[in-house]
């Protein structure tokens, strides 16, 4: 949501590319998931006692949020958003959840029995698609002015129903209750903890990381994954961004997310039927092409929109293209998404079940955030700006935009950098899947033994 709100407020790409940081956490908690592993309190369990106390902390911390967010979002005196501060505070935010997605990995190791972990991918997509919903979709069609004035009011008002200061501090008090309540009525297994995942400590730990990172088996799909994404950083990152800096409402865009939680929530129960085998990294190589051709037709989406616009809005024949567009892309999502989550559990090693499945799952995530971030800080420069009103001013850069405005000019872009990396991102993605696809696929054909730790006393 707060992307989508800070280019509502005409945030430049540069600004984009700096608050991608926030989601990197989950990329780099492998450096303390060893830690979260290794040390707790055995008799208040071993999941448990890093989820209780960071849930406690991240629901305080979500309450202190949001005092300040709104003038950070540069909502008084008509300054703009701190995104320096911003992106600190949210950073700080998403190191405590990325703390607490450590715990809950390993602990859905031994909540489930062997031949089921494979689902453990399914609950963790229905999950993140219910807050996906609640956080995106409901909070900015609540928090849209024109959208609750139009549908939701009698009377207009100069705000929406709900800011964000407002859902901050309720999902923060909800955080505090539904921890109270797993720490009261939720137990762990006690007899499955010393046999399965048993390790001597945070040395002990870190030596078996190491061990797995040395793996041939492990280190090829990690440098297969950390590459596999590039082909679709900029229709992921910068799509939703361009549309709403054509003229899409922001919440129209989220609103359109609705009729997809439907399809969203059986995705991963149908996918699943697929990827609980022995090689569901089949559906992920089946799905990449689709998806690369997705990013083409995104590109000509955001090209479409400018001359479909007119007084009024968009014509509802235009959201049901993006609707569509949306709906395939999500297939093609959700189809590579569970394949890889069911694979990572399917080799990884109770042993030291937290951090091995940490391992996996924040390569992955890497994979995803390092391109998203290029791309969108290789937007600005790579677009092609001419100044229209004289032929000695330019407009390559903000301070010589704003120069040219000042002038009496105005910028015109004549080339758009977001279309240069779609077809750039597109090339690189078929590329890798037509060379690297079939050495992913391959590890499939892996025994267990390549996957299992070795222990050395």
């Amino acid at each position: 949501s707060v992307p989508l709100i800070l280019q509502s407020k005409s945030a430049s790409y540069t600004d984009q590319a700096f608050f991608s940081f926030v989601f990197w956490p989950f990329s780099l908690k492998l450096l303390w998931a060893p830690l979260v592993d290794a040390v707790y309190l055995r008799g208040f369990g071993r999941r448990k006692s890093w989820l209780g106390p960071t849930q406690y902390v991240l629901g305080l911390f979500i309450i202190y949020m949001s005092t300040p967010v709104d003038v950070l979002l540069g909502d008084r005196e008509g300054r703009g958003p701190d995104v320096v501060a911003l992106t600190v505070t949210f950073f700080l935010f998403e190191f405590l959840a990325a703390t607490q997605d450590i715990a809950v990995d390993g602990w859905a190791l031994t909540m489930l029995s062997r031949e089921n972990v494979g689902y453990a991918s399914t609950c963790n997509s229905v999950g993140q698609t219910a807050g996906y919903f609640l956080g995106n979709v409901l909070f900015l069609a609540l928090e849209s002015t024109s959208f609750c004035n139009k549908y939701l009011r009698f009377q207009p008002q100069p705000q929406g129903i709900v800011t964000l200061s407002d859902f901050l501090f309720f999902w923060g008090a909800v955080f505090l209750i539904t921890t109270t309540l797993v720490a009261l009525l939720k137990k762990e297994n006690k007899e499955l903890t010393p046999t399965k995942e048993e390790t001597k400590g945070i040395t002990d730990t870190y030596r078996l990381l190491f061990s797995i990172i040395k793996m041939p088996a492990v280190l090829t799909f990690c440098l297969l994954i950390l590459t596999a994404k590039v082909g679709f950083s900029a229709a992921d990152a910068v799509t939703g961004l361009k549309l709403v800096e054509e003229g899409v409402p922001k919440e129209h865009l989220a609103l359109l997310a609705v009729p997809m939680v439907p399809l969203q929530i059986i995705l991963p129960l149908i996918i699943s039927k697929y990827t609980a085998g022995p090689q569901p990294l089949n559906t992920f190589y089946k799905a990449m092409p689709f998806r690369l051709l997705l990013g083409l037709e995104f590109a000509f989406l955001v090209w479409w929109t400018p001359k479909v616009k007119h007084a009024g809005g968009f014509p509802v024949y235009y959201y049901v293209v993006v609707l569509l567009s949306y709906a395939l892309h999500q297939i093609t999502l959700y189809s590579m998404y569970v394949a890889i989550m069911a694979f990572n559990a399917k080799v990884s090693d109770p042993l030291i079940g937290g951090t091995y499945m940490t391992l996996l799952n924040t390569v992955s995530n890497l994979g995803g955030n390092w391109p998203s971030t290029v791309a969108l800080w290789l937007v600005d420069p790579l677009t092609v700006k001419e100044w229209a009103g004289g032929q000695e001013q330019t407009c390559g850069t903000a301070v010589a935009a704003e120069l040219c405005t000042k002038a009496g000019g105005s910028c015109v872009t004549t080339l758009d950098g977001y279309y240069v990396e779609s077809v750039i991102c597109v090339i690189l993605g078929f590329g890798w899947w037509f060379l690297l696809g079939p050495k992913l696929k391959k590890l499939q054909d892996e025994g267990q033994s390549s996957w299992k730790c070795k222990r050395t006393n």
